[in-house]
């Protein structure tokens, strides 16, 4: 991880980025430019393939994303400064920029890769502790329950096996939760001042990815907020054949009969939070300001470092639609349903 990353950016092997820009053959016009980092002999590789209609495709390599960038540069300014059009200025350009990987989106997802944290010169933009607002596309399974139709590497279910009541996590309240003296609506505006110094992304040792403690949290805690976009029960069965369709993992707690969150495409990291039969958070629906809010409390005192769950409370199947569970706990049901 030394060499794959600079105070600017990190570098993770196997990125890939389509870029728009000038031609360097013809002066107003623009091509596509494929962006890659391959790994050689433990340090980076940068690629650009430029890909231009009429022309054979062009690869371009470098040690840093600038020294193959530099290689498109000149000859664009060159092309520019002969046609009398503005100039280019390359020296202010940033390899970085023009890979996309300074790009917020991009940032927030690599920020949340397992391992970024031995980063020792990168500056993190968005902490250690990322709000992913888009789906890891490299990565998208974040628990059993929303893995692609067919691509399960830890469960064997098939295509028809995960029903409408299993995508939908029900909701289910604890009673005792929050009995403190602050009010719900007061200890729900603390938690989104803090909530990113509670959590972060990272490896699971149950499913695909999951979030861990990022301090000690007392019980009874809200810890984070499952957003997502407030849809119709009619609007989310379409969505999720949408999904399906696209073999995109669907990421949805329903609130009511009524209502759904559908976190699939804008939501927060508490969608990777995975299921346990022992687990140390509970979710409730709370009320603030007239709007129905899903929060992820603590059940118990939870140590830093402490992988996060909750219980799915999945409604009951036949054994045709059994999912297994990899919770590891010591009463480990063995089925989520």
């Amino acid at each position: 991880m030394s060499t794959f990353h600079n105070e600017a950016a990190i570098f993770p092997a196997g990125y890939h980025a389509n870029r728009i820009y000038w031609s360097m053959r013809h002066s107003n016009r623009r091509c596509k430019y494929m962006c890659y980092i391959e790994e050689k002999e433990g340090h980076p590789l940068f690629k650009v393939k430029v890909v231009e209609k009429g022309y054979d495709d062009l690869i371009l390599t470098g040690p840093t994303p600038k020294a193959v960038w530099d290689q498109i540069l000149e000859p664009v300014s060159q092309m520019r400064a002969s046609s009398g059009m503005l100039k280019l200025f390359p020296t202010y350009l940033k390899g970085e920029d023009l890979f996309g990987l300074t790009t917020s989106a991009v940032t927030r997802i690599i920020e949340s890769l397992p391992g970024v944290e031995i980063c020792e010169r990168y500056t993190f933009r968005y902490g250690r502790n990322p709000l992913m607002e888009w789906p890891l596309a490299f990565n998208p399974s974040g628990s059993a329950r929303s893995e692609p139709k067919g691509l399960y590497s830890h469960v064997n279910i098939t295509s028809s096996t995960v029903s409408k009541t299993m995508i939908f996590k029900s909701f289910k309240t604890v009673a005792g939760a929050h009995q403190g003296r602050h009010s719900k609506s007061s200890q729900y505006r603390r938690m989104k001042a803090e909530w990113k110094t509670n959590v972060y992304l990272a490896r699971s040792r149950i499913q695909g990815l999951g979030l861990y403690a990022a301090r000690d949290i007392e019980k009874c805690t809200m810890v984070i907020e499952y957003i997502g976009t407030i849809i119709r029960s009619e609007v989310a069965n379409r969505k999720e054949r949408l999904y399906e369709s696209q073999n995109r993992g669907v990421y949805m707690f329903r609130i009511d009969n009524d209502y759904v969150i559908d976190a699939t495409i804008t939501g927060g990291p508490a969608r990777y939070i995975n299921h346990s039969c022992a687990p140390n958070c509970i979710t409730e629906v709370v009320t603030v300001e007239k709007e129905n809010k899903i929060i992820i409390s603590s059940c118990r005192r939870i140590q830093r470092g402490e992988e996060l769950c909750y219980d799915y409370k999945f409604d009951l199947e036949d054994d045709q639609h059994k999912i297994p569970c990899h919770c590891g706990a010591v009463n480990c049901r063995k089925w989520m349903n």
